[in-house]
């Protein structure tokens, strides 16, 4: 499976959750449903963990120069 951008993988898990909620489905399908769910939050989980590694912070020093640092180097 190709992957999906998360605006696209958000939306089809917005549309699982609206199926799903509505009650109208056999407990077969809410079943795969739910499991599509699953892989697309997880999707969207990894989508977002690549993002935050990508994230850089402009941080100010006590003379008021900007530098970049890593986002990671913050949580440490």
């Amino acid at each position: 499976m190709a992957k999906k951008s998360f605006e696209t993988s958000i939306k089809q898990l917005e549309n699982i959750v609206q199926n799903m909620e509505s009650g109208d489905l056999p407990l077969e399908k809410a079943l795969k449903m739910f499991e599509e769910g699953m892989k697309l939050s997880k999707q969207c989980s990894a989508l977002l963990d690549e993002t935050e590694k990508r994230i850089t912070i402009l941080l100010k020093d006590h003379e008021g120069n900007i530098t970049e640092s890593d986002f990671n180097s913050e949580k440490e």
